[in-house]
């Protein structure tokens, strides 16, 4: 994987989490409990994805980490 791909998916994963978090704080009260539980599975989810996704970009930008 080069650097530029790389590089993007880790940008990618600093904007999932930033944006998953924001929601997360911009919820409004008055909502069913089913609500906040379905919405804080897809926060939950979607920054383990982040995560993985930022670690997958590290290994990659590391030197020797290239194959060819």
């Amino acid at each position: 994987m080069s650097r530029r791909v790389s590089g993007f998916l880790l940008a990618l994963a600093a904007f999932m989490v930033f944006e998953w978090i924001n929601l997360g704080f911009n919820l409004a009260d008055g909502h069913p409990t089913s609500f906040y539980v379905v919405h804080g599975i897809l926060i939950a989810v979607n920054i383990i994805l982040a995560l993985v996704l930022a670690v997958v970009a590290i290994r990659s930008w590391k030197p020797g980490s290239r194959r060819g």
